[in-house]
């Protein structure tokens, strides 16, 4: 609901809305926090006893592979949370496409620092740096891809065309 004050709601900013409210980003919502609470529960468990079995220089990389990984995972819920923000309308779209908001790209390798690493710090890793892509993929269509133009009425766009064409 508008009121004189208020500005009408820009396209860009009803499909934000829109996808905030999609059942796609349910989906990826839940998949983040479920990951998200896989991983802290590893770490804090079976994790911990893993790291303490390694080489020095293997639980060196072991923790600073979980510390990347936690970073990565954070990054993601954050974003995710932001566009539950919008779906729940404690953020506006417009806030929400601020760039503080957006994912920065990752680096091109990610690969396991240590050969000796368990196995399932590595599957975690990986399936976070899918989720992270997948997320990263959503930013960028829905902030970054969309132009932010004026709506365009097709129809008053093509009765122009033709006041102009009869006018010649």
């Amino acid at each position: 609901m508008t009121d004189a004050l208020t500005p009408p709601e820009t396209a860009r900013a009803r499909e934000i809305r829109d996808f905030a409210r999609s059942a796609l980003l349910e989906r990826t919502f839940q998949d983040g926090m479920d990951l998200v609470e896989e991983t802290a529960a590893y770490l804090d468990g079976d994790g911990r006893r893993e790291s303490r079995l390694l080489s020095r220089a293997a639980a060196l990389a072991y923790a600073a592979d979980s510390m990347q990984l936690t970073t990565r995972l954070m990054q993601v819920a954050s974003w995710l949370l932001v566009q539950r923000a919008v779906r729940e309308g404690d953020m506006t779209p417009e806030a929400a496409a601020d760039a503080r908001y957006r994912l920065s790209e990752r680096p091109l390798d990610a690969q396991p620092s240590h050969p000796e690493l368990p196995i399932a710090l590595v599957e975690y890793t990986v399936r976070a740096e899918k989720l992270f892509d997948r997320v990263l993929y959503l930013d960028r269509r829905m902030y970054l891809d969309a132009p932010d133009e004026p709506e365009v009425n097709p129809v008053l766009s093509q009765m122009g065309l033709l006041e102009a064409a009869f006018r010649l």
